[in-house]
């Protein structure tokens, strides 16, 4: 290898992904790859990494592009969205080469599909959706399957027509009723739908194709040559595959890359709408969003944008991202364009007088940026009469030099405070003529004479910053969103602003000298000149800007909040010295303020909600209805003064019995900071002979399994339990079974658990599982022959009444799992005793000395 070939490859940036993927089949200048969206939201920065990386390649190769918008769901899909995601993707950048619509293909995709059954390699089922299902786990063949190409087509066209019985009928594959991938098991290639007319093809079809049907004919005949789409898709390719096989169209090539996540942040369509719904947000372009309008609205250029996803590459592993990266690089985008003007907070803000009476009011033009002068100049009005920010002005003494930002040296010769000491009246300075810049403070200054021209009056504005909407990096399986909403998150800084901000257009980005970089959101308005312009703080990558408000009250710098709800934010400066006063505003706001409302951006409210039915993943009715007086009250206990408070910290029974024998005790509890809450003692230990009697341990059928919706590890399951309605049951059992293979099993529960959440959906129980100590597999435990939903599990000699609830501080569960193990019969067992119901023993299906969990 060359000494430059090496020098080159040590200077490669660290954090830059590859594209070296091997893409196959590569023809420069014949590559065509889509980006295909549902018309059925807006796009988030999730989707832009899938819409840029299938620009990059077609861009890199000289290729083509399409864009098609894959409408084949009339229930979720509007004409407003598909609108939405034109204008975004043009805002990203993105030019599609071809825009089509997979409903421009409804006639050529009904011809397949007849063609398919016409081949025998498809059939109308009309076999009810539960029946079905159990068939596809058991790999058992429909009762249609065999049924003649002539009586499928008249099905098909029953279907068409949208007949009673065609309603109840969808076409399926005809592929491998044993296939070890279930998804390839008659998979439903059509279905029905009358619910809502199509936003482009109006009521013309009653049916409609399966996007894993249409997806790769469209691919096909469109003269895609790679697809490129996220490995969720990954065992639905096989699938694809099938379909353009069975009907001898051209293959296309699949790569799948990683979704692109980033921390305290939701890409859930179902969790943004929540928070659009509840107004706790002005809108989807609303700052605090991850669409890429909001995003956008908060300061982040195109060319940041784009740098970061492709610095990423096409890898496949998936990424928790933290956001200062991307704030770093558009730092370094718009820092060289910026204009740099002056803000001071309107709050306290003071008056200074130049004594030397040779200072006359003029104004001057001064660069925007020294050090482009390509941006151009400003107006600065020069006078004797001058404002600067309290938070400045409370930090100088008489005697001392200090520097006026862009005009010279001063000393202060005066300071008069008011009598109460709470602001500063006014200060004199007179000028210094040296030019010794070194270890002077450095004061931003507006000019307070009154001239009665635009150009020398300044101009008021608010300035706003944002925090994350939910308070924790990352959310837990059993972290419900609703528990971890930031109280406060958006915050406003009254200020004022140089004349020449009249001028600044929305979008616009620019600096405020010894703030920050701030968006234009609301420019000035001639017509309404007392109305403040908004100015939005873009996070700069800096550990200050981009740390959750949430996490540390302490750290929240800023301006004054607002009484609506708004907090302090990071648009005050300079916002090290408010730390400590606005903090303890943060943490009071963030202990008892309830999120605030916001007005829609829209004139009507958007609805997101799915169609009526299925809102829910299930309509479960809770169980625990009468068991609430079972679970005991939490004892009260000492709290911990919020930091900074001004309030002393809780007092409990522990701290006065301290306070009468430690002199400095009544001190100590003075100061909130050194309060510290106890460690919760330790639950007594239960009687060991009875302890395994109070779990409640029976045998249920798992009815249903469904794929979380916010969740990819996790299950969403109905298991019957012997009661009148199943419980629904969150389990982590997705990577090793397919729902297929739960679906109608006999399982051991666990019932009395408190019920916990599971990403936003309750658990109201825990399945029983084997797993060796690797955790390489799971089974299920399974129940003896004859056994029925509801059969209890009991250890002979440790017989007793179950708690109706178990209290989670007595730790029942946890003291007992680690003695929970298979023996070399398979036979589960808790200390060598048997798993027993009336019927026999509980045993796994092959694992011995597994843990059970």
């Amino acid at each position: 290898m060359a000494a430059d070939d090496k020098k080159q490859q040590v200077a490669k940036p660290k954090d830059q992904g590859s594209f070296e993927i091997g893409l196959k089949d590569v023809v420069h200048g014949q590559v065509v790859t889509r980006f295909p969206p549902e018309p059925s939201g807006y796009l988030h920065i999730g989707h832009a990494k899938a819409a840029l990386l299938n620009d990059y390649f077609a861009r890199t190769y000289e290729g083509k592009l399409i864009v098609r918008f894959d409408d084949t769901n009339p229930s979720k899909e509007k004409m407003e969205y598909e609108e939405a995601i034109k204008e975004d993707l043009l805002l990203l950048g993105i030019k599609a080469d071809v825009i089509t619509y997979t409903s421009d293909s409804f006639d050529k995709l009904y011809q397949y599909a007849i063609q398919i059954i016409t081949d025998g390699n498809a059939y109308v089922d009309d076999t009810d959706v539960d029946t079905m299902r159990a068939e596809r786990f058991d790999g058992i063949e429909s009762k249609c399957r065999n049924l003649s190409v002539e009586e499928n087509l008249k099905r098909f066209q029953d279907m068409k027509d949208g007949t009673e019985f065609g309603l109840k009928c969808c076409l399926r594959a005809k592929i491998n009723m044993k296939d070890k991938n279930k998804v390839m098991r008659d998979p439903t290639l059509y279905r029905c739908n009358v619910s809502a007319p199509h936003h482009r093809t109006g009521t013309t079809w009653k049916i409609y194709p399966i996007y894993d049907f249409a997806c790769p004919i469209v691919d096909s005949i469109e003269g895609v040559t790679h697809a490129l789409r996220t490995n969720e898709y990954r065992d639905r390719n096989p699938q694809y595959e099938w379909v353009l096989n069975a009907l001898k169209l051209r293959q296309v090539h699949i790569w799948d890359f990683s979704r692109l996540n980033f921390v305290y942040t939701l890409l859930s369509k179902r969790k943004l709408t929540w928070f659009v719904n509840e107004g706790l947000v002005t809108g989807w372009d609303d700052p605090r969003f991850p669409t890429v309008r909001g995003i956008r609205r908060r300061g982040m250029t195109i060319e940041a944008l784009r740098q970061y996803i492709l610095m990423q590459g096409a890898s496949q592993k998936n990424l928790e991202l933290e956001w200062d990266k991307i704030w770093a690089l558009n730092k370094k985008v718009i820092d060289p364009v910026a204009p740099r003007h002056t803000a001071l907070d309107a709050e306290k803000i003071t008056p200074v007088n130049i004594l030397d009476a040779s200072v006359s009011t003029e104004v001057k033009e001064m660069p925007k940026h020294k050090k482009n002068p390509d941006i151009g100049n400003k107006l600065t009005t020069f006078s004797r009469e001058l404002f600067i920010q309290f938070e400045d002005a409370k930090t100088l003494e008489v005697g001392e030099k200090v520097t006026f930002m862009d005009w010279g040296n001063f000393t202060v010769a005066k300071i008069q405070w008011a009598a109460d000491k709470t602001h500063i009246l006014s200060i004199d300075v007179n000028v210094v003529s040296d030019t010794d810049y070194k270890n002077t403070k450095k004061i931003t200054w507006l000019s307070r004479a009154e001239t009665g021209k635009d150009e020398s009056t300044p101009v008021k504005a608010t300035l706003l910053d944002y925090d994350y909407l939910i308070s924790k990096k990352k959310l837990e399986e059993d972290d419900e969103v609703k528990n971890f909403v930031t109280p406060v998150t958006e915050f406003k800084v009254a200020a004022f602003c140089d004349a020449n901000l009249r001028k600044v257009a929305k979008g616009e980005v620019i600096q405020l000298e010894r703030k920050g970089y701030y968006i234009c959101d609301q420019a000035w308005d001639a017509f309404k000149p007392d109305q403040p312009i908004h100015l939005i703080f873009i996070p700069d990558g800096k550990v200050a800007s981009m740390q959750s408000k949430a996490d540390d009250p302490k750290e929240v710098k800023g301006g004054k909040a607002e009484k609506s709800g708004s907090g302090t934010g990071s648009s005050g400066a300079p916002r090290e010295a408010r730390k400590a006063k606005e903090s303890k505003k943060a943490a009071k706001a963030a202990a008892n303020a309830k999120m605030y409302k916001v007005k829609p951006v829209y004139n009507e409210a958007l609805n997101f909600s799915a169609p009526e039915g299925t809102k829910q993943m299930y309509a479960v009715k809770t169980v625990y209805e009468d068991l609430q007086d079972a679970i005991p009250a939490p004892k009260e206990q000492p709290v911990t003064a919020l930091p900074n408070s001004d309030k002393p910290a809780h007092v409990g029974v522990a701290d006065l019995a301290t306070a009468k024998s430690s002199p400095d005790a009544t001190a100590k509890a003075d100061k909130p900071k050194k309060v510290k809450t106890p460690k919760a003692a330790p639950a007594p230990a239960a009687d060991d002979a009875s302890i395994i009697s109070k779990l409640d341990i029976c045998v249920g059928r798992i009815l249903d399994v469904k794929r979380h919706p916010d969740a990819d590890t996790l299950y969403v399951e109905q298991i019957d339990v012997g009661e009148e309605q199943p419980r629904e049951v969150v389990s982590g059992l997705v990577k090793y079974m397919a729902e297929d293979e739960m679906r109608g099993k006999l399982v051991l529960i666990l019932k009395n658990l408190k019920p916990v959440s599971m990403r936003g959906i309750k658990s109201f129980a825990m399945v029983l599982c084997a797993s060796p100590s690797d955790h390489s597999s799971v089974e299920f435990l399974i129940p003896p022959e004859g056994s029925a939903p509801g059969d209890k599990v009991f250890f002979e000699g440790h017989e007793g009444t179950p708690e109706a609830l178990l209290n989670p501080k007595k730790k029942v569960w946890e003291t007992v799992q680690p003695d929970f193990t298979t023996g070399e019969d398979l036979v589960a067992t808790w200390k060598g005793v048997q798993f027993k119901t009336s019927k026999g023993v509980v045993k796994s299906v092959t694992l011995k000395g597994a843990e059970i969990k």
